[in-house]
């Protein structure tokens, strides 16, 4: 048995879900017979005295969960997130890379920067790209600075203002779907699987509508109703990452499925475990069996 420390702060405890969630984690923990406890950024030099280390708070190159996961590394306590995958993941050029080196099926995807948007170039793009197309910017999380746009008025608005937040912003295909698969991948396999139903008058699965902040529908999906051919993929996109925890999320177009982005720390409060009651188990059995090691 080991101490197992659930690196949090003080935003991730914000919401009574979020917590729950947590007290959750943190029980299945002790069931299992490991010592659990929640560690505050105040307290994360006793990071280096722990068995394992499960990183809950906002994962960002410049968090500080990164240099949670970078003190397990460097003193070896098996880490999920580790540093490489937040890395990745919080620089949606880098992870779009990464899909792209192992021909991950994907929207049409490229990149541009400040001086490349010209009225020539959105010629070219417009000529690429059916209408609308999406923009983002580099390190959106949870669907911030995600947009469709339908002009090269609203390209250059838009990109304008991406710019102003990274050197690089990305221009990808629009699917139109009615919700988006998650598939959560531990380890290199099928952790679980559910359905993002995209809200109305929205494209995105969280965003403000009438000025109202809206969230998608989770509806959980057990494992033998999720095609194959998804799991697979879902399989395929996080091994191009790395080793640790993802949710890799999957649009199901008219000439096929494609990879949107893979996320390190995936939510896991917002009902993804309903047909998947041992989720916390396998991620906690994993954290201490490298341990182990």
């Amino acid at each position: 048995m080991g101490k197992l420390g659930i690196f949090v702060d003080r935003q991730t405890l914000s919401s009574t879900v979020q917590l729950a969630s947590l007290i959750k984690f943190r029980e299945e923990a002790e069931n299992l017979e490991h010592d659990a406890y929640f560690v505050f950024p105040k307290e994360i030099k006793k990071i280096s005295g722990l068995d394992a280390l499960f990183i809950r708070s906002r994962t960002d190159s410049m968090n500080i969960s990164y240099a949670a996961a970078r003190i397990a590394e460097l003193n070896g306590v098996p880490v999920i997130d580790d540093s490489e995958s937040i890395r990745v993941c919080s620089d949606k050029i880098n992870m779009y890379f990464h899909l792209m080196k192992k021909e991950v099926p994907m929207p049409k995807t490229i990149f541009m920067k400040k001086g490349e948007v010209t009225l020539e170039n959105l010629e070219k793009v417009f000529k690429i790209f059916h209408r609308p197309i999406i923009l983002k910017e580099p390190s959106t999380s949870f669907s911030a600075r995600v947009e469709r746009v339908y002009t090269k008025e609203e390209f250059i608005k838009v990109s304008r203002r991406f710019i102003k937040l990274s050197d690089w912003f990305v221009v990808q295909e629009y699917i139109e779907s009615e919700f988006d698969w998650r598939i959560g991948v531990l380890n290199g396999e099928f952790l679980y699987a559910c359905k993002y139903i995209i809200p109305n008058k929205t494209f995105k699965i969280q965003d403000s509508v009438d000025g109202h902040l809206v969230y998608c529908d989770v509806e959980s999906i057990p494992k033998d109703q999720v095609p194959e051919e998804v799991i697979n993929l879902g399989i395929k996109a996080a091994n191009s990452i790395g080793n640790g925890l993802y949710g890799v999320d999957i649009k199901e177009g008219q000439n096929g499925i494609y990879v949107i982005e893979v996320n390190d720390n995936p939510s896991l409060d917002g009902g993804e475990d309903k047909s998947y009651p041992d989720i916390y188990e396998k991620i906690i059995n994993h954290l201490m069996r490298e341990k182990a090691k």
